[in-house]
C-alpha cells in the first residue's frame, strides 16, 4: 500500500501543478472547452465526430462547446478540403495562444520541481513517469495524428 500512497500523492501534487497552469485559461472557458482546444490545437481542423468520440461526449454537448468557443474567438468551424459538405473544427490563433500560455506556465513549474529532484535521481523519475505515461496510454504529442493517434 506504501507504493499506492506515493502515487495519489505524487498525482495530487500533479493535479495543483495542472489545476495552477489553468487558472488564466479559466477566466475564459471551462475545462472541457479547454480540452477540446487543445485536442484542436494538436490535431489539427478535426471533424466533429472524432472530436466527440476521443472526448467521450454526446455529439450535442461537443456542439454546444464548439458554438460557444467559436462565439468566443478560441476555434473556428470550417470546410473540408477533401469534403466540401463536411465541417472540420480548428483552433482559432487566439486559441493556439492560449494553450501555448497554459502549456509554457504549467513547463514553467514542473520545470522548478523537477530541478529540485537530485540529480541521481532524475532518471529514475523521468523512467517512472515515461512508465506510468505508457500505463495510462497516454501519448506525446509527436505520437498524435488527426488519423486515430
Amino acid at each position: 500500500m506504501a507504493d499506492l500512497d506515493e502515487v495519489l500523492a505524487a498525482s495530487r501534487g500533479l493535479l495543483g501543478v495542472v489545476a495552477r497552469s489553468l487558472t488564466s485559461a479559466l477566466e475564459h472557458v471551462t475545462v472541457p472547452q479547454f480540452r477540446l482546444i487543445v485536442l484542436v490545437t494538436t490535431l489539427g481542423p478535426t471533424r466533429s465526430g472524432d472530436l466527440a468520440e476521443r472526448l467521450a461526449v454526446g455529439p450535442s454537448t461537443l456542439t454546444r462547446n464548439v458554438d460557444r468557443l467559436v462565439a468566443g474567438g478560441w476555434v473556428v468551424r470550417q470546410a473540408s478540403e477533401d469534403n466540401r459538405r463536411e465541417v472540420l473544427i480548428a483552433a482559432s490563433d487566439a486559441g493556439r495562444a492560449l494553450v501555448d500560455e497554459v502549456s509554457a506556465e504549467r513547463a514553467r513549474e514542473l520545470e522548478r520541481i523537477l530541478d529540485r529532484v537530485p540529480g541521481a535521481d532524475r532518471p529514475a523519475v523521468i523512467a517512472g513517469m515515461r512508465a506510468l505515461r505508457q500505463a495510462m496510454d497516454e501519448p506525446l504529442p509527436e505520437e498524435i495524428s488527426a488519423f486515430g493517434g
